[in-house]
């Protein structure tokens, strides 16, 4: 009886939360963080007030259907005893975080709040799929198996069987909607302030031929009858990850690469030349790097080219033509068209390039070297520390400008201090006498610039600082992981997951996967660091504040954080209720940062400068991390004497 009430409580307390607390949460950071995003206002009531009924209609639906069909509630730590396919639950497959996102949206553009629809909204969406492929994914996999079954709005399946009507529709709602949405938010953003254009001196007198239009335009019915004539459900597969993949990675370029392609003036002669004048009113110069076009007409290419093998070089030549047509039409740079060739046919390829990154990360994996000269051994995995974090204080030092080095010294050596501390009481043991825990270096670091503002720092720009170069010296230090064997995954699929076979390896030492693919983990914090350091970086350098930085920071790192953790293997993290620890602190890293951003600082982030001190900070702190993380006494049982 009192399991029972206390379940309730629980369950009451957890319903609030969710019902009330994150949604004003929501409001406060919106509101708080105005200022601080100066970017276009997108207001519409009625398309706001669309959205949100939209976003609402999905909620309740699947609210209902979880409580008929599931004989549950709606909370994934209390999650429903019955797996559902009824409903809404069979044509998507979640729906309450889907039309949770739609109402952060649509509230957004209600308000006209830059905030609101710039930064809080796309990060409750972020949330949302973390919380799904961090957690509840597995959990329903894990508590249902063979049960769980793909919803009608999903990716065609891998089969040699034509696609099915509900898949070729899904190509239209889950490749092509997404990517039209994203390509408008660039359109709304318009020119980046340090926005370069990418015209060559040669370029800027070219003649436009406005009869090339046809090829230019052709393009929109050249991709979207793909998923209409491809007759084979692999081929329609494969293009719609390509798309996918495109989509996603051309948003980072865009993003990181400020390159724009003003339209070359020209006077219109007939209905074609009307045409390209009515699509150059409706698009933008930014996002022009590489060529969409050019990336689509290729990955369209392909697919035709499996669907219809015996005229495969129309298809070809039809995609060099549209490539040739950016040029002509006036619409692109050089530049962005050979870029966009040379990404299209990578993307297209995603297949053997995830085999050639997933090859090599196993190289690295099993590369252990060790030289050993009486007492003293080194190791060939601390040039990887060693490298992200010189990398780090340089980077830092480079954005703070002279004068800032011994502030951020500080910062570093607090960092180590603290990672030594904090994985000796998580996850020191007799096998692991010196460890370094992730979370215990960011706690470092705000010690260490709590310090330095007593003595003249100013904690919010060394902060800031760090969020940008914590992505290097991050990404940098999972290669090591990769050597050492720790933050390894779980079992995979052969096709995904890389073999530990070295035996200095603490996948062979300590567990029982030697030899077995596991998910590799460390590469999947690798990819997710890159994507945060681009952002960041451009931030940094478009003068943000820099508590905006520092708790961005936390907020991306948290989420890939708590994803990466779902595909970890490691037997010695302590799990608490249904999570794992450092799914838990990946939640507190998320909230902190996002109370971080509401923070007012003054002044915004310098600009970039160049300076030797930093240069040779780098280079000595990077000295002691080789020194902390690639060498120690094999022959002693002393704590803190071996790293093996």
């Amino acid at each position: 009886m009192r399991t029972s009430a206390s379940t309730f409580v629980l369950k009451l307390f957890y319903g609030f939360c969710f019902v009330v607390i994150v949604p004003i949460f929501l409001l406060l950071w919106a509101l708080e963080t105005e200022p601080l995003v100066p970017l276009p206002s997108i207001r519409s009531p009625a398309l706001g007030i669309g959205t949100d009924l939209g976003g609402l209609v999905l909620i309740v639906w699947g609210m209902l259907s979880l409580l008929v069909h599931g004989k549950g509630l709606p909370m994934n730590a209390f999650p429903p005893g019955v797996y559902v396919r009824q409903g809404i639950y069979r044509i998507i497959p979640h729906p309450i975080y889907t039309g949770f996102t739609m109402c952060c949206f649509g509230t957004a553009i209600l308000a006209g709040s830059p905030s609101g629809f710039w930064l809080v909204a796309p990060i409750a969406a972020l949330g949302s799929i973390a919380l799904v492929e961090g957690f509840e994914k597995q959990d329903l996999i894990g508590r249902f198996g063979h049960q769980v079954r793909k919803c009608l709005i999903s990716l065609p399946e891998d089969a040699e069987r034509k696609p099915l009507l509900h898949e070729r529709i899904s190509v239209y709602l889950l490749v092509f909607i997404p990517w039209v949405l994203l390509y408008e938010i660039f359109v709304a953003l318009g020119n980046p302030a340090d926005a370069i254009v990418a015209y060559l001196p040669f370029e800027r007198n070219l003649p436009v031929y406005e009869w090339t239009e046809i090829f230019y335009g052709a393009t929109y019915l050249f991709v979207c009858l793909v998923p209409i004539v491809v007759t084979r459900s692999r081929t329609l597969r494969e293009f719609s990850i390509a798309g996918l993949i495109a989509t996603w990675m051309m948003v980072l370029m865009f993003i990181g690469i400020p390159l724009i392609a003003p339209p070359r003036e020209f006077t219109a002669h007939g209905i074609l030349g009307d045409i390209l004048n009515f699509e150059r009113g409706h698009d933008t110069s930014a996002a022009a790097f590489p060529s969409y076009h050019v990336v689509w007409a290729y990955i369209a290419a392909r697919a035709f080219a499996e669907t219809f093998p015996g005229i495969k070089i129309l298809w070809w030549s039809l995609a060099a033509l549209i490539a040739a047509s950016c040029l002509t039409t006036g619409m692109h740079a050089v530049v962005d068209v050979l870029a966009g060739v040379g990404a299209g046919l990578i993307f297209m390829r995603y297949k053997k390039v995830w085999e050639l990154v997933r090859y090599l990360s196993e190289r690295i994996a099993n590369s252990w070297r060790e030289w050993q000269t009486g007492n003293v051994r080194i190791i060939n995995h601390g040039v990887y520390t060693a490298a992200g974090a010189g990398a780090g204080v340089l980077i830092a030092g480079i954005l703070l400008g002279p004068g800032s080095v011994g502030y951020l010294l500080v910062m570093a050596f607090c960092s180590l201090i603290m990672a030594g501390m904090w994985a000796q009481v998580i996850e020191g043991s007799p096998s692991l006498l010196r460890p370094y825990g992730y979370y215990g270096g960011v706690l470092g670091i705000v010690i260490g610039g709590i310090l330095a503002g007593f003595f003249g720092g100013d904690i919010w720009l060394l902060l800031g600082s760090y969020g940008v170069a914590g992505p290097v010296i991050q990404g940098l230090g999972r290669l090591r992981c990769l050597v050492q064997g720790c933050c390894h995954g779980r079992e995979a699929p052969p096709h995904v997951g890389i073999r530990y076979t070295h035996p200095r390896s603490r996948v062979v030492r300590l567990t029982k996967f030697s030899g077995i693919p596991l998910h590799p983990a460390p590469l999947y914090s690798l990819l997710w660091n890159i994507v945060i350091g681009v952002v960041l970086a451009r931030l940094w350098i478009l003068h943000a504040a820099p508590t905006l930085v520092a708790g961005l920071y936390l907020v991306l790192n948290g989420l890939g954080r708590f994803v990466e953790e779902a595909y970890r293997g490691e037997p010695q993290t302590p799990i608490l209720g249904k999570l794992r620890l450092y799914q838990l602190m990946a939640i507190l890293s998320v909230v902190g940062g996002a109370v971080l951003t509401m923070v007012r600082s003054d002044p915004t982030a310098p600009a970039p400068q160049f300076n030797y001190e930093s240069l040779v900070a780098g280079v000595g702190f990077a000295i002691v991390i080789w020194f902390a993380q690639g060498v120690d006494f094999p022959d002693s049982n002393r704590r803190f004497s071996r790293l093996v």
